[in-house]
């Protein structure tokens, strides 16, 4: 189980090869409480990731080695570690690659120190300790969602969903009927708001309609405002 803030602070593994970037990171995590190793090369890393027992791993896009996108298509049949991805290319299609590979969320390069820690927490948050009287499970004839081990069943088949994917999912069910705008799943999934051209909302919605096979239909696409979920699943006693 992945540590939390409240006990001994985070176990994080960073994987980039700038050693300065390395130093500063595992500095400011220590000031805040927490412990971060550095890995400088992809083989090494995926090693690691594999290997150890990380709450979470930030992985650049550009090792040696293995790259970052390699890097994690073999970390994600292996593990299910939270990933978030960095990287000093800034074009669409290289988020929506991290996010296509399983990454749960993408910063850019430079970022700040802060931003980064933030989105530490809030990717965290989607995998850590919830209050379970506080969360309800739902069932419909062919969709059961647990919130407390964070499984979904289609039928009688467990569904493969990441961190992000169930969050998206939970969001959309406990608002069924209701019109959520792309703001407000970010800000719920994220603690951000999206920029003009981010699509990765648009690609975890893909993913979830696909996984979902004929349920996927119910996430429907309100142009140019959000997503609806159209039927909400009976509350399960």
């Amino acid at each position: 189980m992945a540590h939390t803030e409240q006990s001994d602070g985070l176990v994080l593994l960073l994987v980039d090869d700038d050693a300065e970037l390395c130093e500063m990171m595992r500095e400011f995590f220590e000031q805040n409480g927490h412990k971060l190793h550095c890995v400088r090369n992809g083989t090494e890393g995926l090693k690691h990731a594999i290997e150890q027992n990380y709450d979470l791993v930030i992985l650049d896009v550009m090792l040696p080695g293995l790259n970052g996108f390699t890097l994690l298509n073999q970390l994600r049949r292996r593990r299910e570690v939270p990933v978030i991805m960095l990287t000093a290319r800034t074009a669409p299609q290289d988020r929506v690659q991290g996010l296509e590979a399983g990454a749960d969320d993408y910063l850019p390069k430079p970022f700040d120190p802060d931003e980064l820690l933030a989105r530490v927490r809030a990717v965290l948050r989607r995998t850590g300790k919830t209050q379970p009287d506080a969360l309800r499970h739902f069932a419909s004839d062919e969709l059961r969602i647990n919130p407390q081990t964070r499984q979904v069943w289609l039928r009688s088949e467990l569904v493969d969903l990441t961190a992000v994917e169930f969050d998206i999912l939970y969001l959309l069910v406990c608002s069924a009927g209701r019109l959520l705008t792309r703001e407000e799943i970010s800000m719920a999934v994220w603690e951000r708001k999206l920029t003009p051209y981010d699509r990765s909302l648009d690609v975890h919605i893909s993913h979830l309609r696909s996984k979902l096979e004929s349920i996927g239909r119910q996430i429907q696409t309100i142009r140019g405002e959000g997503y609806l979920f159209t039927n909400s699943p009976r509350q399960a006693t």
